[in-house]
Parts: C-alpha cells; sequence; structure tokens
C-alpha cells in the first residue's frame, strides 16, 4: 500500500467514503490510498446550514444545533478500495464541527 505524504500530521479533513459515511478528524500519517486513519474523529451522520460537504469543510455550519454528529471517537479506520473524498477543513470550519452538540439517542 501506498502511503500518503507526511506533512499530514495534524491536518483535519472531513473524509467521505462509498460506504462508511462520513467523518471528520485528524487525518493521521499512516493512512494510505485505500484505509483512512483519523484521531479524534466524529461521523457526520447528518447536517444542516450548509449546502454541502464543500460548505462544511470551508465555513462549517450555519445551524449547529440542527446537526447529528454523535460523540468523537478517539481512532477510526475507514477502508474503501474505490477512493475517498477529502476534504480539508479550515480553522473556521474546525472549531464548529467540534463545538456542535453530541447528538445521541435518547
Amino acid at each position: 500500500m501506498k502511503k500518503v505524504k507526511s506533512n499530514i500530521k495534524n491536518k483535519y479533513v472531513i473524509v467521505r467514503t462509498d460506504c462508511m459515511g462520513v467523518f471528520a478528524g485528524y487525518l493521521q500519517p499512516e493512512s494510505t490510498e485505500t484505509l483512512k486513519i483519523l484521531k479524534q474523529a466524529r461521523r457526520i451522520w447528518y447536517w444542516s446550514g450548509a449546502a454541502s460537504l464543500s460548505q462544511l469543510a470551508m465555513e462549517g455550519t450555519k445551524t449547529p444545533g440542527s446537526c447529528r454528529f454523535p460523540c468523537e471517537v478517539d481512532r477510526v479506520e475507514l477502508s474503501s478500495p474505490r477512493g475517498f473524498e477529502v476534504l480539508d477543513v479550515t480553522e473556521v470550519a474546525r472549531k464548529c464541527i467540534q463545538s456542535v452538540p453530541i447528538w445521541e439517542s435518547k
């Protein structure tokens, strides 16, 4: 497996997979073309206040209370032989994503 460049340490990203969903977290250097490893990751189960993941990555959400992001996990491994969409997240958007209230079952 080919490793991605090591300059990704502490880079906050949104990763979309074809079958595992969407996650936001810190991309780890040991990630490869078919495996993405994120630390301090949150599943982006449902978002509102951004027209697309691209806008969410650039600006965050305008309605954080309407989003459904479960609790953060220490580490998640995402695999996809068909590839990923990986979006760099701005500092403003990272703070916004991380401040979305934890969505949990009641």
